[in-house]
């Protein structure tokens, strides 16, 4: 398993190691002491600073504390001893010792390291302060918190001479960036959420439990991200023999008390002490195993550690578990099941102990789960309910749950199922409104979901209720990526919740609305509507049978990047993913879809891959073709641009097979990105050009605005600016926002070749945070200033544009890397010396450009005599050093 199991690296500790590098340039201090809880990282920062003090020069020593050698005197530290110094007269031997060590060669001092310093002896203790004291060592030692010791180690830790550093947990981001690290590439948000929730940010049950996961082969990579099995973290049997052993400081008395915490936490404190007296619990808390809170009134008890739970309920025999659980139902039924929850929690345990419930209590707890969005839990309860007990409410609530969670024929079979048995149009109504939601996320046309909308329009006879189903049908059209069409049907939307006769028919509604606005390019009544959303959605969540309200965030994300506001729209997605990682609802791969393309509008192509694979990795877990169809084709255009070609070939390959539906909710022309910029990235501009005109006159048909305005700025970046110039300036007055008229800047700028025009318009790329955009016309108004022999400003125009590529990733576009070196050829002169330098013949780029032979080669002469070259070899050289595409195609 590569280097898996040898040491990790250390990552976030940053701070620590500062305070080393000052202990070290302190000629006077004595001693750095890292303190913290176990397998928090103590010895591997440790071991990091005395390898730093060996490089600095140090003569370096190790030693590792424990009870067994503390019970010897000197026993921690005897192999370090001089060999032949009498310790019997304490006084003169330690002196001796001293001497001999300091006697070494060039007078060099000794680092010395040593673990779980609070189990030394009193005479190990005794004589290293005696050695630190004199300046013959520089003590590096770890030392576990609450943990007790005395006078002569306390000792040691005394003094301005010692420095002392604290290690606390890794939070996520350092988690993140230790996993990245450890497995050499990203891990899926859901994978961190899961990793982080369990290890507690505790580095030693991190490292068991990838370990553990590793071998089980629940964690893989799939290319581009690392990603966990739905369900699957096993750790290892050293992290269960670690936790066990620090379970098993706890007092015999004390073990029922862990045990209930395991099945049942949080718990009353009066419960806890219903097994145990108080002191039982105090020693407990003293002894870091629980964890007491106090909220106003009420006072609760649970585990310190979220692995303390797993490794008891391993242990736990069948019947002991069963009475457990009964006994705390029994427990809460007695005091009245008064709190919020309680129903909840009395249903799980019962359900947990017996494998049933009573009917009743299942389906209230199911209530409670669903809207606590806590899906599995849902679908276990209403799983677990009798089939003669089942109602429409109840078939709603699973197929929600099963929608929720990416399971889409089992959605469908329950809704269908639930639909058939609906009595009267007010059940088939709200039936259908869910079901063809889940029919529009699955593999199906959408003229499936649409079939089932009609069929109970056909029979439903109030107003009121085939205004529903309109709206309905707006939502449908706009998430199957017709956006015109649905607005259509939304337009009368009430703008406030409480006007409206029916919730989640609202919620739908208000949900898609914006999406369609912003994608029409009405970006600021986009963002207004799904603000608008959000916070209806926050304030009857409870009464809502529509996902969560994170969702409502989506469009805004869509909105505010249209609108030129990336950093806003960066900020509000990610908040908004986090949360939907939390409730792990599969709804999220949306949201890490329009994550990508906020990255990738901003020139961010590692990161907006990072977003993709997310995405990718997401929907093949769920099945969900409509969004990996336009996430492999985001992540072909990443890898194309960043030089990566095998990958966007891989990744476009596995397009291939994909069913040919269309994507929802984005323009199907924006799957094509990937087929594009691989063949820019070859050298092969004309052809990258006529798959991006055919997928931009693709989103003209669907009514994407915005779509088609993205598409045509890369035609203009691939040398077709003087035929979409036109077309995208239309576009800019049809949409509000800074991006579209920045947009359309550039593609006249770059038609006219204008150094001037250029430079403006890497102003209005930079001001809506288009930092390859901003780049490409730095770069083209550096090389017209070249040609016009102009070096002053050639050359500030370069740094300009050396500032904005360096936000951009490794980002290598034809614009970027061409614009330098040919500047002194016409577009086609430059074309073709593109596709020459990357290994295609004459007559291949003759028949590609749709020209003579003869043609093409008067072109690369005058090319050749241009750069000052003579052979295609060199051509290669001169274009290929930073060229993306600069080797053959292989397919030639």
């Amino acid at each position: 398993m590569r280097g898996w199991l040898g040491r990790w690296p250390l990552v976030g500790r940053g701070p620590e190691l500062d305070a080393f590098a000052a202990a070290l340039a302190d000629r006077d201090c004595r001693g750095f002491l890292v303190s913290g809880t176990a397998g928090v990282g103590k010895s591997r920062l440790a071991e990091e600073c005395l390898g730093r003090a060996a490089a600095a020069g140090f003569r370096v020593g190790r030693a590792t504390a424990s009870a067994a050698a503390g019970a010897v005197p000197l026993g921690a530290i005897a192999h370090l001893l001089p060999a032949g110094v009498d310790l019997s007269d304490p006084v003169a031997g330690f002196a001796a010792v001293a001497e001999r060590l300091a006697a070494g060669p060039g007078g060099r001092r000794w680092a010395l390291l040593v673990d779980d310093v609070h189990l030394l002896d009193s005479a190990s203790a005794m004589l290293l302060r005696q050695l630190m004291d004199t300046g013959v060592i520089l003590l590096i030692g770890t030392v576990r918190t609450g943990e007790p010791y005395g006078k002569a180690v306390a000792a040691l830790q005394s003094g301005d001479p010692v420095y002392r550093v604290g290690l606390a947990v890794l939070g996520p981001e350092r988690i993140e960036a230790l996993l990245q690290a450890a497995l050499g590439g990203p891990v899926a948000r859901r994978t961190l959420h899961e990793l982080t929730a369990a290890s507690g940010g505790n580095v030693l049950y991190l490292r068991e439990l990838v370990l553990g996961a590793l071998t089980a082969g629940d964690l893989t990579e799939d290319g581009e991200i690392w990603h966990l099995r739905e369900g699957r973290l096993p750790g290892t049997a050293r992290l269960t023999e670690v936790i066990g052993a620090r379970l098993a400081t706890a007092a015999s008395a004390g073990r029922p008390v862990l045990e209930l915490l395991a099945l049942c936490e949080p718990l009353p404190l009066a419960d806890a002490e219903a097994l145990a007296p108080p002191r039982v619990t105090a020693a407990l808390e003293q002894a870091g195993l629980i964890r007491v809170a106090q909220d106003r009134r009420r006072t609760t008890v649970s585990l310190t550690h979220p692995l303390y739970g797993e490794v008891l309920r391993a242990g736990l025999p069948v019947l002991r578990r069963r009475a457990l659980l009964l006994d705390q139902a029994a427990r809460v039924e007695a005091r009245g099941a008064r709190r919020r929850g309680d129903l909840l929690r009395i249903a799980t345990w019962r359900l947990a102990a017996t494998g049933t419930a009573d009917p009743a209590l299942l389906t209230q707890a199911a209530v409670l789960a669903r809207y606590a969005h806590d899906y599995p839990q849902t679908i276990a309860l209403l799983q677990a309910l009798p089939e003669k007990r089942h109602t429409t409410a109840t078939g709603l609530m699973l197929g929600s749950a099963f929608f929720e969670r990416g399971r889409w024929d089992q959605a469908e079979a329950v809704l269908a199922h639930t639909q058939a048995q609906a009595v009267g149009e007010q059940d088939e109504l709200a039936v259908a409104l869910l079901r063809t939601a889940s029919l529009l996320w699955s593999n199906v046309p959408f003229t499936e979901a649409l079939a089932v909308n009609d069929a109970v329009l056909e029979r439903v006879t109030r107003p009121a209720d085939r205004r529903k189903l309109r709206i309905n049908e707006g939502f449908l059209r706009i998430a199957a990526g017709l956006p015109a069409q649905g607005l259509a049907l939304l337009a009368d939307l009430e703008t406030e919740v409480g006007d409206a006769p029916d919730v989640n028919v609202w919620l739908r509604g208000a949900w898609m609305k914006p999406f369609g606005l912003a994608l029409v390019g009405r970006t600021g009544e986009a963002a207004a509507w799904a603000e608008r959303a959000h916070t209806a959605h926050r304030r009857v969540d409870e009464h809502a049978l529509v996902s969560h309200p994170a969702v409502q965030r989506m469009p805004l994300v869509l909105a505010l990047d249209e609108a030129g506001r990336p950093a806003e729209a960066r900020r509000e997605g990610r908040r908004s993913y986090a949360e939907l990682v939390a409730a792990d609802s599969v709804v999220r791969v949306w949201l890490a879809v329009l994550l990508g393309r906020v990255e990738w509008l901003a020139g961010h192509p590692a990161t907006a891959r990072r977003w993709w694979a997310e995405a990718a990795a997401l929907a093949r877990t769920i099945d969900h073709a409509k969004a990996l169809r336009l996430v492999l084709g985001g992540l072909a255009a990443c890898a194309a641009v960043l030089g990566d070609l095998a990958a966007a070939e891989t990744t476009l390959a596995e397009h291939r097979t994909l069913p040919p539906l269309a994507p929802g909710l984005l323009s199907a022309g924006e799957e094509r990105l990937g087929e594009a910029w691989l063949l820019a990235a070859r050298g092969r501009l004309g052809q990258a050009r006529s798959v991006l005109t055919a997928a931009a006159a693709a989103a003209r048909r669907t009514g994407h605005v915005t779509g088609e305005a993205l598409l045509l700025t890369d035609v203009a970046r691939l040398g077709g600016a003087q035929e979409v110039s036109g077309r995208l300036a239309e576009l800019a007055r049809r949409c509000d926002g800074a991006l579209a008229p920045a947009r359309a800047r550039l593609a006249a700028a770059l038609a006219a070749d204008d150094p001037d025009q250029l430079l403006e318009a890497a102003d209005g790329c930079q001001a809506v945070g288009a930092d390859v955009l901003t780049a490409e016309a730095a770069t083209a108004a550096a090389a017209a200033w070249r040609r016009t022999h102009r070096p002053r400003r050639a050359s500030a125009a370069a740094h300009r544009a050396a500032v904005a590529l360096a936000r951009c990733e490794g980002a290598r576009t034809p614009l970027l890397t061409s614009a330098q070196a040919t500047a002194a050829l016409t577009a086609r002169e430059r074309e073709i010396a593109l596709l020459a330098a990357v290994g295609n013949a004459s007559k291949d780029i003759a028949r590609a450009l749709t020209l003579s032979v003869r043609t093409v080669d008067n072109h690369l002469h005058r090319a050749y005599a241009k750069l000052g070259i003579t052979t295609r070899r060199e051509l290669a050289l001169t274009l290929g050093a930073s060229a993306p595409g600069a080797h053959p195609d292989p397919r030639r």
